[in-house]
């Protein structure tokens, strides 16, 4: 038997393959959008993909079930399990096998055995891994969303994310049942879950790949509770807000992702602003901050391509109206790859830096041919400038995090929200901008300056740094 994992930063999210190599066949678990990695795996290992399914319903993320299983001509097995309004609407079409709790998928000398695991979604089943010909005893379970290293999956997003009523607490209850249902597997099962730390699907996800279920009885928070009322009020607690794209997601993902747009490749174009001073379009410049700080087009949005890009991407970005690369032509097929990742698939345009500094003069009549900038400065910096002049000290953290520790007199608009309630900050003072470590931070600049603001600083390192410089800190 063969076990490969495939790991997604941006993301936080694992799929598998698991291969027999007698029968030289193979089964994809949670496939996202990048199929091609997949195809090539397995041909390299000398592979055929026979099979594909996923553990449910994904949320962050546009699933690559459906088109793997196209491409490579493998059979589709997705979840029957849950209520009638919560299933796979392209299923028949697809020709999908339909699973359900006890079920076994066959893959040559591997076997897959279904465990419904209902809680984070209805439809979530996990998978027993079993290589008969070695033992008829299981070695391992993908448990998707269910179980996480450190961390279960949450059961709030079909209520928060896509406006479902009234299933957060049944979703908890189910759950607690189906967690005591893992306490009964022996404690020798590895665990192989779909999401690791940095993942919106749960709370505090641990950053190790994988875990042992005799593991997770002893330390995974929510295998110690003793009540299921107890489990309820701590699981629900403290869950941070869902991206929206979370809800496009669900959609997407149930009616049937297609594949993304090969053919329609971003086109450079000169550097006329009629489409986005028309509204027509979003320019994303993916820039490093301190790049982005030292000269940028008016009115675009700084998300700089890293570690949070997707999330970011996620919160800010219309699903509704073109968007604008402003990136390098070496990056252009990365970052709009990885922007479909979440179903933006919008992306028309897009501008190379340079063609961008030779255009934008430091010096025009024009406001909208004129270069943008802001000053990024440190925390020990700024305390000084803090003491001696009234400022708008701007914290775009969440309202958990500001109220765990902030600087005095900060107002707190979380970065997510920043747009809904840009009205209420002042337009002519001075503004300080700062989160935690200087991710956010120069985000919110941008979209500031993009709204009218003039007389921005970025405190590019955080909260984070203001506090151990010993700073005056308020709770």
């Amino acid at each position: 038997m063969l076990l490969r994992r495939f790991y997604h930063d941006g993301l936080a999210q694992a799929s598998y393959m698991v291969g027999c190599q007698a029968s030289h066949e193979a089964i994809i678990i949670d496939p996202n959008r990048r199929v091609e990695q997949y195809i090539e795996a397995a041909y390299k290992e000398g592979l055929r993909i026979t099979g594909v399914t996923e553990t449910h319903i994904h949320a962050d993320f546009v699933s690559g079930a459906r088109e793997l299983a196209q491409r490579t001509g493998a059979h589709l097995y997705l979840s029957d399990e849950g209520p009638s309004d919560w299933k796979y609407a392209f299923a028949t079409s697809a020709g999908a096998t339909m699973l359900h709790d006890g079920d076994t998928i066959q893959v040559g000398g591997v076997r897959l055995q279904v465990v419904h695991t209902p809680g984070h979604t209805p439809e979530h089943i996990s998978f027993l891994l079993t290589d008969t010909r070695s033992s008829d005893r299981p070695m391992g379970m993908f448990t998707g969303d269910f179980v996480f290293v450190g961390d279960v999956g949450r059961p709030d997003l079909l209520e928060r994310a896509a406006g479902i009523k009234g299933t957060m607490e049944s979703g908890a209850r189910s759950l607690y049942a189906s967690l005591q249902r893992f306490k009964e597997l022996p404690d020798y099962l590895q665990v192989w879950p779909a999401h690791g730390a940095g993942s919106a699907c749960g709370r505090a996800l641990g950053a190790v790949p994988q875990s042992t279920t005799g593991y997770e009885k002893l330390t995974n928070w929510a295998l110690q509770v003793s009540s299921e009322e107890e489990f309820v009020q701590e699981v629900l607690r403290g869950q941070p807000e869902p991206p929206p794209y979370f809800a496009h997601m669900k959609r997407i993902n149930k009616e049937g992702p297609g594949p993304p747009p090969q053919h329609r490749v971003p086109m450079q174009v000169p550097c006329d602003l009629r489409l986005r001073l028309a509204g027509r379009m979003t320019i994303v410049d993916v820039r490093r901050a301190a790049q982005y700080a030292a000269g940028h087009l008016p009115g675009t949005i700084n998300i700089p391509r890293g570690g949070d890009f997707l999330i970011w991407a996620g919160w800010l970005l219309p699903y509704d109206k073109p968007l604008g690369l402003i990136v390098n032509d070496e990056e252009l097929a990365a970052v709009t790859a990885e922007l479909q990742m979440i179903g933006l698939d919008n992306v028309s345009a897009f501008w190379p830096p340079s063609a961008l500094k030779a255009s934008l003069p430091s010096k025009s009549t024009r406001p909208e041919h004129q270069c943008g900038r802001f000053k990024r400065q440190s925390a020990s910096d700024l305390q000084a400038l803090i003491e001696k002049h009234d400022l708008v000290l701007l914290d775009v953290r969440t309202a958990e995090e500001h109220g765990a520790g902030h600087i005095p007199g900060s107002r707190n608009v979380p970065l997510a929200h920043l747009e809904e309630h840009i009205r209420e900050i002042p337009r002519r003072e001075q503004v300080v901008v700062y989160c935690a470590a200087g991710s956010r931070s120069p985000i919110a600049a941008s979209i500031l300056q993009g709204h009218g603001w003039e007389n921005v600083v970025e405190m590019y390192d955080g909260f984070d740094a203001w506090q151990r410089g010993g700073y005056p800190v308020e709770k």
